[in-house]
């Protein structure tokens, strides 16, 4: 059976994960605010550039938005149609997306909240991990399509779900990143090597993905490359501490990863890579990492 599919948002992520999905035999519609970027996807990728009354008539929808905001407007000005499934591949909001599902069923359309993690060499290699809230029937259906840019699908539970591990997981991230920040500030001051002390981290018991993978090449390089924006990464720690004030929780190491992000205001840091977040602490103890 022929099914469509639409992808809504090219960004550094939307746009690999879309490349994908035509290899699955289906139509591929894309749609982008800035429509010149749909066109050239659909030249570069065999995919279709179509406005958004017509995006939103695909039997599965995708988005991936900068936030639930974005996204719940876009739905309030153009509703999709009935029987089909949008799946929402933003780093949203736990409550918005409880909130999209249940304004969906009522026009007979699933939402599934299906954020995801890997950057943006995940997206073009087509190893993204998914975790996906909402109805289990649903993800059943959207599951082959998902696997297109997909390493690892894992259903987590009900409408929110997908959204509130992202949220903990990106905290995590940055909990990582800046321990290990003040770990080689401190060896730093004591005159170690620190790419000397790094790999010997990652060959023992301190090693995470930020010493393998973000240490090295973005921060002791002075590179930081961009691939996931700084801006975006306050976000999800934002939306992960709202969630533990929401349950009235005592955990006050993601309250302070939070305090400790804030060093660069928005609007600059949309325009640096999270890495560059290191920077805030180098500039505390005027001890430079490299």
């Amino acid at each position: 059976m022929n099914q469509t599919i639409a992808f809504i948002g090219l960004g550094a992520m939307g746009w690999h994960m879309a490349s994908h999905l035509p290899k699955l035999g289906h139509e591929v519609w894309v749609w982008n605010r800035t429509q010149s970027k749909a066109d050239h996807h659909s030249i570069s990728f065999q995919t279709q550039s179509v406005d958004i009354e017509k995006a939103v008539q695909a039997d599965f929808i995708f988005s991936c938005l900068p936030t639930s905001a974005d996204v719940e407007q876009l739905i309030a000005e153009h509703p999709p149609k009935s029987g089909s499934i949008w799946i929402d591949c933003t780093s949203g909001v736990p409550k918005s997306a409880q909130q999209l599902n249940q304004a969906l069923k009522k026009i007979g359309v699933e939402y599934l909240d299906a954020p995801v993690s890997g950057q943006t060499i995940g997206a073009e290699k087509g190893t993204l991990t998914v975790m996906i809230g909402g109805d289990v029937a649903a993800f059943e259906k959207a599951k082959p399509i998902i696997a297109a840019f997909s390493g690892l699908i894992e259903y987590v539970g009900e409408s929110g779900s997908g959204f509130a591990v992202k949220a903990i997981n990106n905290t995590l991230m940055a909990t990582h990143l800046w321990a290990l920040a003040e770990g080689l500030t401190v060896l730093k001051s004591k005159g170690v090597d620190l790419s000397a002390a790094l790999n010997c981290i990652n060959h023992s018991s301190g090693k995470s993905s930020m010493s393998e993978n973000i240490m090295g090449q973005r921060v002791l390089s002075r590179s930081f490359d961009k691939t996931f924006a700084l801006d975006l990464l306050q976000k999800d720690i934002g939306i992960a501490v709202d969630l533990i004030q929401q349950e009235s929780l005592q955990l006050p190491s993601m309250q302070l990863i939070q305090e400790q992000f804030t060093h660069f205001e928005k609007d600059e840091a949309s325009k640096l890579d999270f890495s560059a977040a290191v920077q805030g602490l180098e500039k505390m103890n005027q001890i430079e990492l490299r």
